[in-house]
């Protein structure tokens, strides 16, 4: 990975503070349109390469979802994702 040319979203889904797996992690642009989805790791992690901008994440699991905006830039930018 190169941060100094790319934009890349990462992060964690948790519920209570644990992580959770195989959550469906969503990547929606600034007009709310479906761009990507991922599927979590073990661990509850998430990572999307994408263009600098508006963003947002939607997590989908059983019994809980969360969202979350964000303003990514060039190089990393984190999120974390708790469900309810």
């Amino acid at each position: 990975m190169d941060l100094t040319s790319e934009t890349v979203i990462q992060g964690q889904v948790l519920r209570e503070g644990s992580p959770v797996p195989a959550a469906y992690v969503r990547l929606l642009d600034a007009g709310g349109e479906f761009t990507a989805e991922v599927k979590t790791s073990a661990e509850g992690r998430f990572r999307f390469f994408a263009a600098p901008g508006q963003w947002t994440l939607r997590a989908l699991s059983a019994g809980g979802s969360a969202e979350h905006g964000l303003t990514a830039d060039k190089g990393l930018n984190e999120a974390q994702l708790e469900l309810s």
